[in-house]
């Protein structure tokens, strides 16, 4: 049982009990009930409530005068004016910048770059616009020795004061003084590095508990609305790669993003789960140097091979967003010592892959359930989309039969269960790229009526029904019998 004035909260979904237990009637967890304290309702500190009810928060309602609906037609208009990060790839998978009084929660791996970033971005913009860095888990010097470090020109202090005049750093946990700061100084970006970090006095829980989370954001959101600051929070991951803290975070910020990629590489990958405020799955690409992160002005050449076409590699145009990227696809094929053959995949759904060997087995008679098949990713990229079934069909079938796609060849298409080829989404877009990037030759599904299209980029269209005829027009030989 709970000590008087106390109760069990999980940690994962936040439900309440006076009981503990080893296993949460909430989401089922197991040993995930923390002991909070409750606070009492006379000795609760209250929040100034003035500045909550002050007119033109939001353009509606007065102080002392209840708020009331209204037309939707009558509602006012307000211009959306973004505030520009200071680099082109955030500002694309934000939708164009950061908007006034939103919320942007930001997550990633521990030593991904989050901090960088924002870092980065918060010098870039403090030359236009007044930008509070809180620091909950960094001193004051150790954000200071990065900001040195992250300076273009590190060699003259003058200068740096100069462009990061706008630039105010605060190190602190205490929500309470967090707040303050706000109400004071009213900056035009805030950022809380991070979140998990805050702890609020008036609850008894330890900080990043899943009460200290709720309150701590809730908190936050209300203050940047009103003041409309755009407000930026680094969030921690679980060991799952899921944002830690209740469910209820992500549903109250505007945006989500998260910062990922291998911490052993140079590229990190920006993407963007949820956007209020503009389209979400949008790709942004930096390169980790010793000054810092820097935007990947061509990340096409990025994931692909610099050597030239390869035994078992195929060329494919994934789209993330809005934005085409060449990929190439790496595939093994080689004969199994086992009783079951092993199935790896890197960057491709394994069970994507399981069915794109059954289709070839079934319909094209490649005995590859004798055969152990590996197939990766060039760069690490997580490719999701159907569209890269075809290029992943053709590696694995130039592996398995020691063949090298013709120089300068892309495949685009999904793999039907019968063995034909489907359609995918803004191939024009994905033809732009690949004749861009100086490909000649383009296998697609037959019907996609971009002939002319494709001509006027210098393409050879290649347009085939089935999976069978692709790869014959793609390989230049017939698979099946390897004539």
């Amino acid at each position: 049982m709970a000590r008087p004035g106390s109760s069990f909260v999980c940690q994962a979904c936040g439900a309440r009990t006076r009981q503990f237990f080893g296993r949460c009637a909430g989401c089922g967890g197991w040993n995930t009930l923390v002991e909070q304290s409750e606070p009492s309702g006379d000795t609760r500190r209250r929040r100034p409530v003035a500045a909550a009810a002050a007119p033109g928060a939001d353009g509606a309602g007065s102080p002392g005068r209840p708020r009331c609906s209204e037309p939707i037609q009558a509602v006012g208009d307000r211009p959306l004016q973004r505030l520009a990060s200071g680099y082109g790839e955030l500002d694309r998978v934000l939708g164009g910048g950061l908007v006034p009084g939103s919320l942007v929660l930001l997550g990633g791996d521990p030593g991904i770059g989050k901090s960088t970033l924002l870092l980065q971005s918060a010098r870039a913009m403090a030359s236009r616009a007044v930008v509070l860095y809180v620091s909950a888990e960094e001193s004051a010097q150790q954000v200071k020795l990065r900001w040195r470090r992250l300076a273009e020109d590190g060699s003259s202090v003058t200068a740096e004061q100069g462009e990061s005049e706008g630039l105010r750093l605060l190190a602190e946990t205490d929500l309470e003084l967090v707040l303050q700061e706000l109400e004071t100084l009213r900056p035009e970006v805030a950022i809380i590095d991070s979140i998990q970090a805050l702890h609020d006095a008036e609850l008894g829980s330890a900080p990043g508990s899943v009460s200290q989370v709720r309150e701590c954001a809730a908190a936050l959101q209300r203050i940047a609305k009103r003041q409309h600051t755009a407000l930026v929070l680094v969030g921690h991951v679980t060991k799952e790669g899921m944002l830690a803290g209740p469910k209820v975070l992500e549903h109250l910020v505007d945006a989500v993003l998260t910062f990922e990629g291998d911490r052993f590489a140079s590229h990190r990958l920006l993407r963007a789960a949820k956007n209020r405020f503009g389209a979400t799955h949008e790709l942004g690409v930096f390169e980790m140097r010793g000054a810092g992160l820097v935007e990947v002005s061509n990340p096409s050449e990025l994931f692909l091979a610099g050597d030239g076409p390869s035994p078992g590699t195929a060329t494919i145009v994934a789209c993330e967003g809005t934005r085409p990227l060449l990929v190439e696809i790496q595939a093994l094929v080689s004969p199994t010592s086992y009783a079951s053959p092993r199935r790896t995949a890197t960057g491709i759904g394994t069970n994507r892959l399981h069915q794109i060997l059954a289709v070839l087995e079934k319909h094209m008679g490649l005995p590859l359930s004798r055969f152990d098949c590996y197939l990766a990713v060039a760069g690490g990229l997580e490719v999701e989309e159907p569209a890269a079934d075809l290029g992943v069909a053709a590696a694995v079938v130039a592996s398995y039969r020691d063949l090298t796609l013709p120089a300068g060849t892309v495949l685009l298409g999904e793999l039907g269960l019968g063995g034909q080829l489907r359609p995918v989404g803004q191939l024009e877009l994905r033809l732009q790229e690949a004749a861009r990037l100086g490909f000649a030759r383009a296998v697609v599904p037959r019907g996609s009526a971009l002939g002319p299209v494709a001509a006027g980029l210098g393409l050879q269209l290649l347009e085939a029904a089935t999976v069978a005829e692709a790869l014959v027009a793609g390989l230049g030989v017939n698979p099946a019998n390897g004539d």
